[in-house]
């Protein structure tokens, strides 16, 4: 039965004497242990297939995992193989009732959550506009973890308004649940663990059920999620565990390295077998991966390996631009399908460090006539943040009353459709649009001082950006904040959509740069909505394209990995979270390197990001991979990584360098690697302050910087 396993893989499936960690590095057949391991047990030990629990985290993969059981017993299971979650449910359906619960409850989704929210916010009049129901259900859910009851948190949030209406919200929805009988998947865990915490018979029935304990991709467990299976492997239970620290990337969901790291401080009685031999990638792209994550200091130290082809050289490209970056890669797309038999669009896929960084590539492949599939996402010029973005330009432009209609109250101002209904009715009298009526006639619109200070408000904000003498993207950000929208944005914590609308900054900025003669605004509104409105064929052949993150478990013959520049990837804000931040990120970069089979692209750019606000620099990751199984290709960048950072903290000697240079005058010509030729403004001791041509502006440099010089 077992003649399919390796050596390693064996041992994992027939060790039964005591709680077992299994070590599976990536591609080395995980599920396929696992699988035999509960298959070994029921045929070859004969143990009950009912005291056999397996946990899984999607319920994708309980039910590959039951098909292969299946499979190779020839008969269907009654092992339970279930998400956390489900299993909780079954503790629940049986036992709430000690919390003073029915067991007739109701589970809500994501989309019964923003019901309820949408209800709440009509009884407490708050506008969805100021208080977003994403950042609602953040501050809910961080609540109920912590254990704060709707006292304390009304006493948390102080004479703070919007704290205040977060605490009231909190309330309503935790009343609501009560009456109506609701839980949410957060309840499912907290009610369990409370549970078997404080009913100690309860705990036992269920471990006298469940002998045999098995849970998938452990590196991803949470804090309750790990007291809910400790609290469920007792004396005579053996817990099997498999799982890869070096592919814990969801930090931000809770996942917590330390659990499968230092598990055998938790059991006495642990072995622990390491799955090294990868069935996926070739052999550079393994030394590729292993090289890099080999500088992470918070690991179960291993190396992959493969008894396979040794491939091709991971080929790193850096471009100049990130034009040419997309260019690139759709040369090697048509490249690889024409020179490899069997190979088509489907077996291509461009990963990123987030969901903006998309945005080049879509231009490209929109522009080459490449079909292609945005996974996890809408597609960058589909997103609500984009699309508000362009009705607030479209408005700059021209009185457009679908624009109008779409930004009026985002963010909020506290105009509805009552408002708008009295707008339009002036409107139609005087056959002009929206917006012009709220220019020209707008006291004769019955509506409150307030409301009227608002639309005020927004006007100036507009008719100031048709004034504006700056370039395209300082006018935009500077609407976009003079109408609140930035400020929405951050008061909800949208990091991911302040991204976006940064990218979109940057587009503008490529759009000036290779729209000389016409680079209007309103060309470039007429360009992107030749993007926007692209047809949308899904079917048949395309390319994937996706976040890292929607990678994982995904395997691709052909992976490029874009946007590997310092600050990006690793993004700067998991740099300012020091060492454990900067781990977490190189963990996602031998994610994405491992989800590539035959080959794999790494790219990068030269130029301006808005989005980290700073000229791009080659990515460290880059410099970590070993010289013997990489190839660059491309622009050439001048100086390395290395050169500016220290990959464990950055220090000021580190940052400057030695030009030697100390002769610099207010109105000298200068020229800096990454921003081009510009013009000192002023010398005070160790920085100059220099005008650079756009998109950089007015920079104050260090003046022994390397990658300064005289012009």
């Amino acid at each position: 039965m077992l003649s399919g396993l390796n050596e390693k893989q064996r041992e994992a499936a027939t060790h039964l004497d005591s709680h077992l960690r299994i070590i599976a590095g990536a591609g080395s057949g995980k599920t396929r242990v696992l699988t035999y391991r509960m298959v070994y047990l029921i045929k070859e030990i004969g143990i009950n297939p009912s005291s056999i629990l397996a946990i899984t985290f999607t319920n994708k993969a309980a039910n590959e995992m039951r098909y292969r059981m299946e499979q190779l017993l020839d008969t269907p299971s009654s092992a339970l193989l279930c998400t956390i979650h489900s299993f909780c449910v079954r503790v629940l359906r049986r036992h709430i009732r000690v919390l003073d619960f029915p067991t007739n409850f109701s589970i809500m989704d994501d989309d019964d959550q923003k019901a309820l929210l949408k209800k709440i916010y009509k009884r407490l009049h708050i506008d969805s506009k100021m208080i977003s129901y994403s950042s609602s259900l953040r501050y809910i859910s961080s609540n109920k973890f912590a254990n704060i009851s709707i006292e304390k948190a009304k006493d948390n949030a102080g004479e703070f308004a919007g704290e205040k209406m977060k605490a009231d919200i909190y309330a309503e929805y935790c009343d609501y649940q009560k009456e109506q009988f609701l839980l949410d998947f957060d309840d499912l865990l907290i009610k369990t663990v409370l549970i078997f915490k404080e009913y100690p018979e309860v705990l036992a029935y269920w471990q006298r059920i469940y002998n045999y304990i098995h849970v998938d991709e452990f590196q991803d467990v949470s804090k309750i999620e790990y007291s809910l299976i400790k609290l469920l492997t007792g004396e005579n239970n053996i817990l099997c565990v498999v799982g890869d620290p070096d592919q814990t990337i969801y930090s931000f969901r809770g996942a917590d390295v330390s659990f499968i790291i230092q598990m055998d401080e938790d059991y006495d009685h642990l072995k622990t077998i390491y799955l090294n031999q990868n069935y996926r990638s070739s052999k550079f792209i393994l030394d590729g991966a292993n090289s890099v994550i080999a500088n992470n200091k918070f690991r179960l130290e291993k190396d992959l390996f493969t008894k396979g082809d040794p491939g091709k050289k991971i080929i790193h490209y850096y471009a100049d631009n990130e034009q040419l970056e997309g260019e690139y890669v759709i040369e090697k797309i048509d490249e690889i399908i024409a020179n490899v038999d069997g190979i088509n669009y489907r077996d291509f896929a461009i990963l990123y460090r987030a969901n903006y960084l998309s945005r080049t590539l879509e231009q490209a492949f929109i522009n080459a006539k490449i079909p292609y599939r945005i996974f996890g996402g809408l597609k960058f010029f589909s997103r609500k943040e984009i699309k508000d973005a362009i009705s607030y330009l479209q408005l700059v432009v021209r009185p457009h009353d679908l624009a109008f209609e779409r930004i009026i109250n985002t963010p909020g101002r506290g105009i509805g459709a009552k408002t708008l209904e009295k707008i339009a009715v002036v409107a139609s009298n005087y056959q002009i649009s929206l917006y012009e009526t709220c220019c020209f006639y707008l006291n004769e619109i019955a509506l409150s001082k307030k409301v009227k200070i608002e639309i005020v408000q927004l006007i100036e904000a507009i008719e100031k950006a048709k004034q504006s003498t700056k370039l395209l993207p300082d006018m935009f950000i500077e609407l976009m904040n003079d109408v609140g929208y930035m400020e929405m944005l951050t008061l909800d914590q949208e990091e991911t959509r302040i991204q976006n609308i940064k990218e979109l900054q940057n587009s503008m900025a490529n759009f000036l740069e290779t729209n000389i003669d016409e680079n209007t605004l309103d060309n470039y509104l007429q360009e992107i909505a030749l993007y926007s409105s692209a047809d949308d064929e899904e079917q048949g052949q395309f390319v994937s394209l996706m976040t890292i993150h929607m990678s994982k478990g995904l395997e691709f013959p052909y992976v490029f990995v874009i946007g590997l520049s310092e600050n990006i990837f690793p993004s700067i804000r998991s740099l300012e979270e020091g060492n454990a931040g900067l781990e977490e990120e190189r963990r996602l970069a031998y994610v994405a390197f491992t989800r590539a089979m035959n080959q794999l692209f790494l790219l990068d750019s030269n130029g301006y990001s808005f989005v980290s606000g700073g000229p791009k620099l080659t990515s460290r990751f880059i410099d970590e991979i070993d010289e013997g199984v990489v190839e660059h290709v491309g622009k050439k960048n001048r100086y390395k990584t290395s050169n500016y950072i220290n990959p464990i903290k950055i220090t000021k000697e580190e940052l400057i360098g030695d030009n030697t240079i100390s002769d610099w005058n207010k109105g000298e010509l200068v020229y800096h690697e990454a921003f081009g030729k510009g013009v000192i403004l002023s010398v005070s001791n160790d920085t100059l302050q220099i005008a650079f041509s756009m998109p950089y502006g007015i920079k104050t440099l260090l003046s022994n910087h390397k990658s300064l010089r005289k012009a």
